[in-house]
């Protein structure tokens, strides 16, 4: 069996910047540490990340429709 290429990598911690092993001995990958996926998934959870988009044509006129009624 062969290893993965990422297997055996140093790559930053998403949260921190800490240079931590990407292997499945690092139980937190891609993170150094269960702080650090707590607080990326915190930051999920507060609706901190967020994807730019435009409204659709749908819900921009459902506003306005629901208001006469």
């Amino acid at each position: 069996m062969t290893d993965s290429p990422l297997s055996g990598r140093i790559l930053a911690c998403p949260s921190c910047g800490k240079a931590t092993a990407f292997t499945p001995s690092n139980r937190w990958r891609p993170f150094c540490s269960e702080r650090c996926k707590l607080t990326d998934l915190g930051a999920w959870a507060s609706e901190s990340y967020r994807i730019p988009a435009k409204p659709a044509e749908d819900e921009a006129g459902g506003a306005a429709d629901d208001s006469e009624t």
